[in-house]
């Protein structure tokens, strides 16, 4: 399972509802910050969130409304000691403008009180820990080096609880060892073994985050069978030619996709000022009835679709 919050959810400049882009994916003890738009740090107070542990932030491109929130989190760690390492992941030109931000503004030369990591982000695992995964992909957007992130949690086999208790397992440490995949000896004498207890191997829970982009349908396989997906809806249908001039989606497309990759549900953000809520959500649900538009603060469990 991922527990998946929206910091911020406008597009291009806040509105007085919602901030700039930014979400936090949590995973058992690790937690990745997604984009730091202007007033993240803000918005990561306002939540209850805090800032302990979140050490790691994946940049999904250099446009300013995505990093400029760096500046003020860096200066709040800096002050306040929350955390002793920072790592930020991005694209070659993002981590530019971003050494530029940092090193020539906040920092201005001094050397920084906290270890500081810019690290550049290439197509594949950036990320592997017990199983858990994030692999970057490549995403159409204006400009250079604009990635994705797909978040996959290990695959695993389903303890079949009343096979179990068939063959007479008590509750306890012996089941534990069978998931672990260790035979067990019953009181009386008789051996378990982990294949008479486990199911078939499952994919574990899958959250692609996209972000902004300009197309769609180059994202189907890395999306496939997501149980979340989080996209852009920065346009409706209706003006896909001003979509396309600076390199964005209209609500249908993240929708199309949504269906194209055999997804679960459909959280859309990065939201203009320029229309209601609601028109975005209608055209979305006319073409995939699972979608919700995401607001600030908004938090979501995402598991493994059954």
């Amino acid at each position: 399972m991922f527990k998946l919050a929206f910091l911020g959810t406008s597009a291009a400049a806040p509105s007085a509802r919602r901030g700039l882009s930014s979400q936090i994916v949590s995973y058992r003890d690790h937690r990745f910050l997604i984009d730091c738009g202007e007033g993240t740090q803000r918005q990561i107070l306002q939540s209850g969130i805090g800032f302990r542990r979140l050490n790691r932030i994946l940049i999904t491109h250099g446009h300013l409304d995505h990093i400029l929130g760096l500046a003020g989190l860096l200066s709040t760690f800096m002050r306040w000691e929350a955390i002793d390492r920072l790592e930020i992941w991005g694209g070659g030109w993002a981590l530019e403008r971003i050494h530029d931000l940092l090193f020539g503004v906040v920092l201005r030369g001094a050397r920084p009180p906290i270890e500081l990591d810019l690290i550049p982000i290439e197509k594949g695992i950036l990320f592997e820990d017990d199983g858990f995964k994030i692999t970057a992909f490549p995403v159409v957007h204006r400009g250079r080096d604009s990635f994705g992130f797909r978040f996959d949690e290990p695959s695993r086999r389903p303890f079949l609880a009343e096979r179990a208790e068939a063959l007479g397992v008590p509750f306890g440490p012996e089941r534990r060892e069978l998931v672990d995949g260790k035979s067990i000896t019953l009181p009386d004498g008789t051996i378990v073994t982990p294949d008479e207890v486990l199911g078939p191997v499952r994919r574990g829970t899958r959250l692609v985050h996209v972000g902004d982009c300009a197309r769609a349908d180059n994202l189907v396989e890395v999306c496939q069978e997501a149980d979340a997906i989080v996209i852009e809806a920065t346009y409706l249908d209706f003006e896909i030619e001003l979509a396309r001039e600076f390199g964005h989606l209209t609500a249908r497309q993240a929708a199309e996709l949504a269906v194209a990759a055999g997804a679960r549900q459909l959280y859309l953000t990065h939201i203009s000022r320029r229309y209601r809520e609601r028109q975005v959500i209608e055209e979305a649900s006319a073409v995939f009835p699972n979608t919700t538009v995401a607001r600030d603060f908004d938090r979501y469990e995402i598991r493994r679709n059954p």
